[in-house]
């Protein structure tokens, strides 16, 4: 396949280094433009069916994350390119797939083009066909404790599970809720084994409970409930693992 792309970057030296690179060690990059500002970053991104942005931080008019939430809801994947390490969190905030530290390594220039095209091509394998879970449910209990014992609950009857500092809210398909002294660190070691994935550092999901996946920032799964989950960047390949 081949990913659509853009560069956003001020400086002209940096731009042509970047494009230089791309064309040289990233074939599966078609290059359809570039923009030295977020206003005519704004242009190319609405006027072209995006799969990857390359993206400064630092840029007249207006920085990086200016530009994403002028974007709002987007279907590209998005790699930072910067000199400044102090951005990182921010940049996993706003759903980047990947963090590049100028001067650009060549291998994790590849390694990023290739991480965005796994999630791109798992993304797409799933537009308009039926979400059918590769794991089968296992049927299987655990036990919350509770002031006089413990309760059993079915694991196929849980949604998601939601971290709470060191607590855990287990919400079920009943619609009841469960508070558990346990971190999601704990559930997600006992549960990996009964179809259930971690997405982002707050949720563990039943991926069996999954009826939709929009591809929308960083992506997001819709539960059985109507519940929307936020998948973070970090986890999605390994949640579209779960999917054919």
């Amino acid at each position: 396949m081949k990913l659509e792309a853009i560069i956003v970057e001020d400086e002209e030296t940096s731009r042509a280094i970047l494009r230089n690179y791309i064309e040289k060690y990233c074939p599966i990059v078609k290059l359809v433009g570039e923009a030295k500002n977020i206003n005519e970053a704004l242009v190319l991104i609405r006027n072209h069916n995006l799969d990857l942005v390359f993206l400064d931080v630092e840029m007249p008019y207006g920085n990086a994350f200016d530009l994403l939430e002028k974007v709002g809801d987007r279907q590209f994947e998005t790699v930072f390119v910067t000199a400044y390490n102090h951005y990182a969190m921010d940049a996993l905030n706003a759903h980047a797939s990947y963090y590049l530290l100028k001067p650009i390594s060549i291998d994790k220039l590849i390694e990023a083009v290739d991480y965005v095209k796994e999630i791109k091509e798992k993304e797409n394998s799933l537009i308009n066909n039926v979400i059918k879970p590769l794991t089968n449910s296992v049927s299987g209990k655990i036990t919350i404790p509770q002031q006089n014992g413990f309760e059993v609950i079915d694991v196929m009857n849980i949604l998601y599970c939601q971290a709470d500092d060191n607590y855990t809210h287990i919400f079920l398909r009943s619609g009841k809720k469960k508070l558990v002294s346990k971190t999601l660190k704990y559930f997600e070691d006992i549960l990996s084994s009964n179809g259930f994935a971690r997405v982002h550092k707050s949720y563990l999901i039943n991926v069996n409970s999954v009826v939709s996946y929009n591809k929308g920032k960083g992506g997001s799964v819709t539960l059985a409930n109507g519940k929307e989950i936020m998948v973070s960047p970090s986890k999605k390949k390994m949640f579209l693992a779960f999917f054919n």
